[in-house]
């Protein structure tokens, strides 16, 4: 099949299932691109959310970018990139005038703090996977303790403690991390 035919199908299956955004949407996104299309290794998974924290812009898109311009180039890029926010453009219009139209009835709002909810679950689940990733270099939870990246531990946790210790900066905290592992990774 076509590749740029498949990547505006699976980044409008991604940018379907997305709303909200954020790091909620991860899963969904490793399940597409890594697991189920092997576009990406998890290991580039992990790099692209890593750059996503130092690039402007949603998660989804940088991936779609990513992948669109590494699989199909420019065109490739922007097909991707518009697959994944089309769906979400129409259904944030659509929402709004709903939400207008409907602001004083009660259930719309229970119906807001369940979806709430769910979003912070899938946001920690996002969490643990990176973090897996991150030390152990796997994604599920059965990982050998003799696996742990001791580096990539330790650096987390100095720059945890300059985070809330220190109150540094997050793009110094960005930056000194990287340096970091430039040199002790080299």
């Amino acid at each position: 099949m076509n590749i740029l035919f498949d990547l505006f199908i699976i980044f409008l299956k991604i940018g379907s299932f997305s709303i909200g955004g954020g790091y909620a949407i991860v899963p969904l996104i490793q399940k597409e691109i890594v697991d189920t299309q092997n576009w990406l290794t998890l290991q580039e998974f992990t790099d692209i959310l890593t750059i996503s924290q130092m690039t402007p812009g949603p998660l989804a898109i940088n991936a779609s970018t990513f992948v669109g311009i590494r699989l199909g180039g420019t065109l490739g890029a922007i097909i991707a990139s518009f697959a994944c926010v089309i769906t979400g453009v129409l259904i944030s219009i659509t929402l709004f005038r709903f939400f207008k139209k409907n602001s004083d009835v009660s259930e719309i709002s229970n119906i807001l703090k369940g979806l709430r909810s769910t979003s912070i679950g899938l946001i920690v689940a996002a969490a643990g996977t990176i973090i897996l990733i991150s030390f152990t270099g796997q994604s599920s939870i059965l990982f050998d303790l003799k696996n742990i990246n001791l580096m990539a531990t330790s650096i987390f946790a100095v720059s945890m403690f300059l985070l809330r210790k220190f109150k540094i900066n997050t793009l110094n905290i960005i930056l000194l991390s990287g340096l970091i592992g430039l040199f002790l990774y080299t």
